[in-house]
């Protein structure tokens, strides 16, 4: 019953930045924890970060730790994603996700998407 949106996909090049943005809506979002996960053509969806309803425990995929930061503002119902120094294995759909079935990488509602695409 939640809606997710994510915002801040596009193209930038490799050693850029760029940040992610996912707005909830449709019931109480600081008793949620949240996820981004990520696709990019021809492979499995992927766990990138996952972050508590009170922002007390973030988790990160090895291949992301030290370059992205989760982080969410639950007076605006957001979570973000932060993304540094980006390399051209990032480029995927980007998903914000909800409904926490079990943490950290198990969830059960998403968001539509939003392309990063990185540039070598």
């Amino acid at each position: 019953q939640v809606q997710l949106v994510e915002s801040g996909g596009g193209l930038v090049q490799a050693g850029g930045s760029l940040r992610l943005s996912c707005v909830a809506s449709g019931r109480t979002f600081s008793r949620d924890a949240m996820g981004w996960f990520r696709q990019a053509p021809g492979k499995e969806r992927e766990f990138v970060a996952a972050i508590t309803r009170s922002s007390s425990t973030t988790v990160y995929a090895d291949s992301v730790k030290d370059r992205f930061a989760i982080s969410r503002d639950n007076a605006k119902n957001t979570v973000y994603l932060q993304m540094n120094t980006l390399k051209p294995d990032d480029t995927a759909v980007y998903y914000c996700a909800t409904d926490l079935i079990h943490w950290p990488e198990k969830f059960a509602s998403w968001g539509q998407g939003t392309q990063v695409t990185v540039s070598s």
